[in-house]
């Protein structure tokens, strides 16, 4: 099952949250932090979470996991090659800075691209890595079932190092986020206990 539809920057507000309030706070308690974009789709998460913490420190420390079931996605995701509706919400100052315009299509910059590593993942079947700082699933967990999310937020909760964070979408809130080990530490942000 994949859906594909993704967009940098989406829910631009949330990404603000992140930057401001979630960077800040990981950082201070480790500067190299390991990060996971599970069901990463064509790629425009990963690279927004590289963008976003180019903010707070140089592009040659941030390395991205990035993962999705679908090879296409992630072939696509590699190219980094975006159409302008992609772009949508992206700040100004950011799109002057890492992209590059071709004829209809945005090019995502290389070394935008480098932080990320792009691999295929099954979250219902395939094992996770361990350690996180910050894991972000967002809008894919709307098409699980109760029994799926419940194992995968599971997962996702042994995934984190304690006090790492887990970022879903907007129609993902948990409303129990105590059964994971979970605090909710801002709309849609969870910090393990």
């Amino acid at each position: 099952m994949t859906i594909n539809v993704s967009e940098f920057y989406r829910n631009a507000k949330r990404w603000d949250v992140l930057e401001q309030k979630i960077f800040p706070k990981l950082l201070a308690e480790n500067k190299r932090l390991k990060i996971w974009s599970a069901a990463c789709s064509t790629g425009e998460e990963p690279y927004t979470t590289a963008m976003v913490l180019s903010h707070h420190q140089p592009l040659s420390q941030i390395s991205i996991l990035a993962t999705d079931l679908d090879e296409n996605a992630i072939q696509r995701a590699k190219v980094g090659i975006y159409p302008e509706r992609s772009l949508a919400e992206v700040p100004a100052h950011v799109k002057s800075k890492y992209f590059e315009k071709q004829a209809a299509f945005y090019k995502v910059d290389d070394a935008i691209k480098r932080t990320v590593t792009f691999k295929k993942h099954n979250l219902l079947k395939d094992t996770y890595e361990k350690n996180f700082d910050l894991i972000i699933c967002r809008n894919v967990m709307i098409y699980f079932t109760e029994e799926a999310k419940d194992q995968i937020y599971k997962n996702f909760s042994n995934s984190l190092k304690p006090g790492g964070i887990l970022f879903v979408g907007s129609t993902e809130q948990i409303f129990n986020p105590g059964n994971y080990g979970f605090e909710t530490e801002d709309t849609f942000f969870y910090r393990k206990k």
